[in-house]
């Protein structure tokens, strides 16, 4: 019997219908957006707590506002990921509850000579030329020109001259309040005297770091606006407690969207900056397989950039192929802290047993990925779990599911069950749980060919669908997949000899 859906059986009318039929044809794959989440500034297009597709770091400006951390993320994500479809969840700076961070230049002295002063404001540079006849006002005005003209800057900065003889101070003032304003650092010839930047003899800059930010804005109504949309990168600036409980209640397993009734899944990428007990310890306060966390450690570039830079590089490798390693990755966008700040190959690996993900540096200064891993370490009863350990892992059981969702849908939308045993005509809209398992089966034989998962032979051995004991319109399935694994260990034992045996 044809299962015809729309072709009436009582036709007497001649002579030829058809209909179109696309059920085994589906071969479609859900679009992996970006969500890129952070402060929008006043001056700003869109509306907070409203996500928006942003195509460009122009058009991330305009919605956000020229020199918000909302911009400098997008910015710094297209220099990873430049083909993704990307969304912006702009969050307002609280009237109540936030602050906003201080810095400070005090300039004492005036140029013997002529130089170039090179400055850096969150990893970007500001470069103000002095001659032997500029004053410390001049050079402090000039510095003031220099920032106020790079309106990407996420400071603003006021020259402050004071009674005569006191020394000239610049101001400088986060744009967007909150506590990630304290991560935007102040420094000076980054590149040093082998890259050409060194201090004008004479004049002296000391500076006060970014302090005084206090707050991060309340992600409940922001997140609560997203929906059903998929947004499977979503690039996450905070690291305090209460935002990233937020965003752990959000995709939980239960009721967020990882759970049974939203299946839109989704991954969190967000940095945190600290020394190495700073890092271990925040690590081991947080317990999510649905978050990771970079650290690192006297960057130029502030977190939010960390965390939009990362993501971009792993969105790339995980939408072409979500389990493959994402080691040795470059990002883009982000300048490295000193070789000195690096952290060692003994403290990195303490950092990936505490749940904080880990980069190396090149020698040629370029940043790249060492390992991605959730801050998931432990079970429910506290004790070490690596079943989620790694982010791959999550983004493979994120394809799993999706695969096999397109592929009941789209095979079995509208047919009737029976037992199996029972006997009908072929090509009937009806199946068994026996049909299914063998779909089910073909469909895994296709992602082990494509190289998802492995062992199907005993996954076919171990795959139950059985229909339901209490409910006869249900059908339950135990999938007991093996996920394919990433090579990241290769161990020599060079057990030489100084001469050949007898």
């Amino acid at each position: 019997m044809i299962p015809f859906q729309n072709v009436p059986g009582n036709l007497r009318t001649p002579l030829f219908f058809a209909e179109v039929d696309n059920s085994q044809a589906n071969t479609a794959t859900v679009n992996q957006n970006t969500l890129i989440v952070g402060q929008m500034l006043k001056t700003g297009t869109a509306t907070a707590d409203k996500s928006v597709i942003c195509s460009s770091s122009a058009n991330a400006k305009v919605l956000c506002g020229q020199g918000s951390m909302l911009a400098a993320m997008m910015d710094v994500y297209l220099q990873n990921d430049s083909s993704g479809t990307i969304y912006l969840l702009p969050l307002a700076d609280a009237a109540a509850g936030m602050t906003g961070a201080d810095g400070k230049l005090t300039i004492t002295g005036v140029p013997t000579a002529n130089g170039v002063i090179s400055l850096y404001i969150a990893g970007l540079r500001v470069q103000v030329a002095v001659v032997p006849t500029d004053t410390s006002a001049d050079i402090g005005g000039a510095i003031v020109t220099a920032i106020s003209a790079n309106a990407d800057l996420p400071v603003t900065a006021e020259l402050v001259t004071g009674e005569e003889g006191d020394p000239i101070q610049v101001k400088l003032k986060a744009k967007n309040l909150g506590a990630l304003g304290n991560t935007i650092d102040i420094r000076l010839n980054y590149l040093g005297a082998s890259g050409g930047e060194y201090s004008p003899p004479g004049v002296d800059i000391a500076i006060v770091k970014m302090t005084g930010g206090v707050g991060s804005p309340d992600l409940s109504a922001a997140l609560a606006s997203l929906h059903d949309t998929n947004y499977d990168f979503i690039v996450f600036p905070y690291d305090d407690t209460t935002s990233l409980d937020a965003v752990r209640d959000f995709l939980n397993d239960q009721t967020g969207r990882w759970s049974y009734s939203q299946q839109t899944y989704g991954h969190a990428f967000g940095a945190t900056s600290g020394t190495y007990g700073v890092l271990t310890s925040k690590g081991e306060g947080r317990n999510d397989q649905h978050a990771s966390l970079m650290g690192m450690n006297d960057s130029p570039s502030p977190s939010y950039a960390w965390s939009a830079g990362y993501a971009g590089a792993s969105a790339v490798s995980l939408r072409n192929d979500p389990g493959r390693p994402l080691q040795t990755l470059v990002v883009r966008g982000v300048l490295a802290p000193p070789m000195t700040s690096c952290f060692s190959l003994t403290e990195r690996n303490t950092l990936l047993y505490s749940g904080i993900s880990t980069f190396t540096v090149q020698t040629n200064g370029s940043v790249q990925i060492e390992n991605v891993i959730t801050t998931y370490h432990l079970n429910g009863y506290g004790q070490p779990d690596d079943s989620y350990l790694q982010v791959e892992t999550l983004f493979l059981l994120m394809f799993c599911m999706r695969d096999m969702r397109s592929i009941v849908t789209s095979k079995f939308g509208r047919v009737k069950l029976a037992k199996d045993g029972t006997r009908f005509a072929p090509g009937s809209a009806l199946v068994t749980p026996s049909t299914i398992k063998a779909e089910l089966i073909a469909e895994y034989q296709s992602l082990e060919w494509q190289g998802y998962v492995q062992d199907s032979k005993g996954f076919a051995a171990g795959l139950m669908v059985e229909q339901n004991a209490k409910n006869p319109s249900r059908v339950d399935v135990l999938w007991d997949g093996v996920l394919m694994n990433q090579l990241r260990i290769f161990a020599v034992l060079a057990q030489f000899r100084l001469q050949p045996s007898s």
